[in-house]
């Protein structure tokens, strides 16, 4: 293997994603040397292409996501509604590695590109799958965004925001574990490198990097020059349709519409207003634009008449991007973070059974470990020990000698 082509060369990755999850799994392949193939529809292409152009962020003529998510790869443009663009993907889907989407399921259904599809295609075939919230519960097919998912629905938001709004203070490991994730892929990496030339090696990561590949989207339009807009406190959103908003029943919820030329008529037919869809005030993207502060003060007034369970049948109903903001409270008692897997039991003694997160990594057709209860101090010293090679008699000088400690009894 040639060291100068990447561990992973040789290896080709179909990235049938879009945005960011997806793709920039493929990215992290496609740094390591394997052979990413992007696949985009008609007539645009991923929406991630052109995402810098969103008012309300970083502004530059440079594109800088698509820099960031799709270095790397090379493009084909399929059209996958068309029996013959599908047939295309299927012999590049025969021919490849790994197949990487985070397509809604009634989207995978539909092209015929779920697993079930896919895996008689081609058997070893490594299919990864992204979701915004699992695979089953009333929300499996709900369209979403990380700021919807990740940062709205699992109580972050809520949690690192003081109560008067203001920033909090950093909450516990809340780099750590997704830093440890990251590390996990390293350690996937060199297994993998080790089955292919037989040789161990170093794998690293750090709470730095892992935090800059966070917030690398605002870094790198950073490095690209962009204008970012004034923060002032206190200040309306300076796009309404990315945005957080009160129900008349106090609860807070943020809305997403990154692609309104689709989006914005049907938020309207959700407020039981379409005709603000060709208000020559909200009509075009530069008109929303100028009349943003106009627009906020609707879309306020409007959500905050009704409560969160009326606007959640709506924009179900009209395939709104959306997202309640819960408390901590609010987030840990969701059934949805029971239904993807987040939060799954453990049979304490002494505790009857408790709850406990998950690790957020699942491979079908295998079951994962079922939690157990953490070790006591030095419970299990001696086992360990005499799986190593040690006598009983070694053992017991160990600890008598202070060396090693074990709790449990002869």
């Amino acid at each position: 293997m040639d060291p100068d082509a990447g561990v992973l060369a040789g290896l080709r990755v179909i990235d049938c994603a879009t945005y960011v999850a997806g793709p920039a799994a493929a990215t992290i392949l496609s740094d390591f040397g394997a052979d990413v193939v992007k696949i985009e529809r008609p007539p645009d292409g991923d929406l991630w292409r052109t995402f810098s152009s969103v008012p309300g962020y970083p502004s530059t003529d440079f594109h800088y996501t698509w820099l960031l998510t799709s270095r790397n790869k090379r493009s084909i443009v399929l059209d996958l509604t068309k029996t013959s663009g599908r047939a295309a993907l299927l012999k590049l889907v025969a021919g490849a590695d790994v197949f990487v989407t985070n397509f809604q399921p009634s989207l995978l259904a539909k092209f015929q590109l779920t697993w079930e599809d896919l895996q008689p295609v081609n058997p070893r075939l490594v299919y990864a799958l992204i979701t915004g919230y699992g695979e089953k519960g009333e929300d499996a097919d709900a369209p979403a965004y990380d700021g919807l998912a990740y940062w709205a629905r699992s109580g972050l938001m809520t949690s690192v925001t003081g109560a008067d709004g203001s920033p909090a203070g950093a909450r516990p490991a809340i780099g750590d574990h997704p830093t440890a994730a990251t590390l996990f892929g390293a350690i996937m990496l060199g297994l993998y490198r080790r089955e292919r030339t037989g040789k161990g090696s170093k794998v690293s990561t750090s709470l730095m990097a892992a935090g800059a590949w966070a917030n690398s989207v605002d870094i790198q339009a950073k490095l690209c020059a962009a204008r970012f807009p004034e923060r002032k406190p206190g200040a309306r959103p300076m796009n309404p349709l990315i945005a957080a908003y009160p129900s008349s029943d106090q609860h807070a919820m943020i809305i997403a519409l990154l692609d309104p030329e689709r989006e914005y008529a049907r938020l309207c037919e959700a407020l039981g207003e379409p005709d603000l869809a060709s208000s020559p005030l909200f009509a075009t993207a530069q008109a929303r634009k100028e009349n943003a502060a106009e627009l906020h003060a609707i879309l306020l007034s409007q959500f905050e008449s009704k409560p969160l369970s009326h606007w959640r049948e709506k924009f179900r109903l009209h395939d709104i991007k959306w997202s309640p903001l819960p408390t901590l409270d609010e987030a840990v008692r969701d059934p949805q973070m029971r239904e993807c897997g987040a939060i799954v039991d453990c049979e304490y003694p002494g505790h009857g059974t408790v709850e406990t997160v998950n690790s957020p990594i699942f491979l079908a057709e295998t079951e994962k470990q079922k939690p157990r209860v953490p070790p006591e101090y030095g419970a299990h010293t001696r086992a360990i020990l005499k799986e190593a090679g040690y006598s009983s008699a070694e053992i017991e000088r160990l600890i008598q000698s202070g060396a090693a400690v074990a709790s449990d009894r002869k």
